[in-house]
């Protein structure tokens, strides 16, 4: 059950966000049954509410097995051509994700990406 848990878990992208602009975005805490979580990245241009891109995630997290909980959440300024992302702000619903754990998600996709983070913003 275990290894089931970590292979459903390794298979979770720790980042999904849209190709560029200005959007929401959640943190997500990501578990397998009784085993060990892992924190996601999704953020996305169509929602509407931070809401949306959750409950979106845990659909898809639930047909996998997986369990989930928004950390809280916040805005992205990804601009691909000039290789940033801002990541600031925060949801009504969710508070304010740790940015800093965000970032450090980013950084890891976006490795030749300049990623700043602020509390300030919305």
């Amino acid at each position: 059950m275990a290894a089931a848990a970590a292979a459903a878990l390794s298979r979770v992208a720790d980042v999904e966000i849209d190709g560029g602009g200005v959007f929401k975005y959640v943190l997500v805490r990501v578990r397998a049954a009784g085993g060990p979580g892992k924190d996601v990245v999704r953020g996305h241009g169509w929602a509407e509410y931070h809401a949306d891109i959750y409950e979106r995630t845990a659909q898809e997290l639930a047909q996998q097995g997986l369990d989930c909980e928004c950390l809280g959440g916040g805005r992205l300024s990804h601009h691909p051509e000039e290789r940033k992302i801002h990541v600031y702000g925060y949801s009504v619903g969710f508070g304010r994700a740790d940015h800093s754990v965000t970032t450090e998600k980013l950084k890891a996709k976006y490795p030749d990406y300049k990623i700043t983070w602020a509390d300030e913003g919305y």
